[in-house]
């Protein structure tokens, strides 16, 4: 069951997931083995059939999504392996496989942190769904959480979405606006250009590259036309930009209108080295 069979022989054979599942199991069952093992083929999966418990160390090496397991195989220290196995991988699918069990084995058992349990007999094809559904399990288990949505002024960020509304109007971001948006109005500080260009881009800047200028001015546009009577992003001459929501009231002590805002950026562009 050893045997890894190559992209190609999988050709044409639907795959369920972008990437290729990994797989050990421990059990001495030929004849469901080689079942499964045809089946794991044809779905691309990478799996490696064990007839003994292995250490942490090897299933580490493996880098396994999943381990399926036979209480039997594992003998008298099948409880101890399965509740150690549980507790130091707890990013690994772990499936029981085995015969007929009472009501109180099988508690035991998940309640030491296995994700399913089978009784044999079973039919492959079951298993493997078993199996899948314990990793997706895990998978949005270690998914970050999504930032909550957030209100600026009139504005509502919502990082779910990559995009942010004036009510129900759309700004129309496209992702790297998103990002720079995301970024000045999650800071309670001035970003230097470098900063927000090194953040954004994942690069330094390079000297007179004024991909920020252009894409601050990109949002400032589109944040006058959903939202004219705030200002949102303010320039810091020679250093960079700050998110601060502020109403307009009129007052061009405290705003500036649009021409003037880009009167002075275009004074700051040609004026910073």
């Amino acid at each position: 069951m050893s045997a890894e069979r190559s992209e190609e022989l999988a050709a044409g054979v639907p795959q369920r997931s972008q990437h290729r599942l990994r797989l050990a199991v421990i059990d001495r069952d030929s004849g469901l083995m080689q079942v499964l093992a045809n089946r794991l083929d044809a779905l691309g999966w990478d799996h490696r059939s064990l007839s003994s418990p292995v250490t942490a160390d090897s299933l580490v090496a493996m880098r396994l999504n999943a381990v399926l397991l036979d209480l039997a195989v594992l003998g008298p220290g099948g409880w101890e392996y399965l509740g150690r196995v549980c507790a130091q991988f707890p990013g690994l699918a772990v499936v029981v496989c085995t015969g007929q069990s009472s009501v109180a084995q099988r508690v035991r058992g998940l309640r030491l942190g296995a994700d399913a349990w089978i009784t044999k007999p079973c039919h492959a094809e079951e298993l493997i769904c078993v199996v899948e559904a314990a990793i997706r399990r895990h998978r949005r288990n270690d998914m970050p959480a999504l930032e909550a949505s957030a209100q600026v002024g009139e504005i509502t960020i919502r990082p779910d979405l990559y995009q942010a509304y004036a009510g129900a109007l759309s700004l129309d971001l496209t992702a790297k606006e998103f990002e720079i948006l995301h970024l000045l109005s999650g800071s309670d500080r001035v970003l230097r250009r470098e900063e927000i260009y090194e953040r954004a881009w994942g690069f330094a800047m390079a000297h007179g590259d004024r991909s920020v200028d252009v894409f601050v001015r990109k949002l400032r546009q589109k944040l006058r036309t959903v939202s004219p009577a705030w200002s949102y992003i303010h320039t810091h001459f020679g250093v960079g930009y700050r998110f601060t929501p502020l109403p307009d009231d009129g007052s061009t002590s405290q705003n500036a209108t649009n021409d003037e805002i880009e009167h002075r950026e275009e004074l700051d562009r040609a004026l910073t080295p």
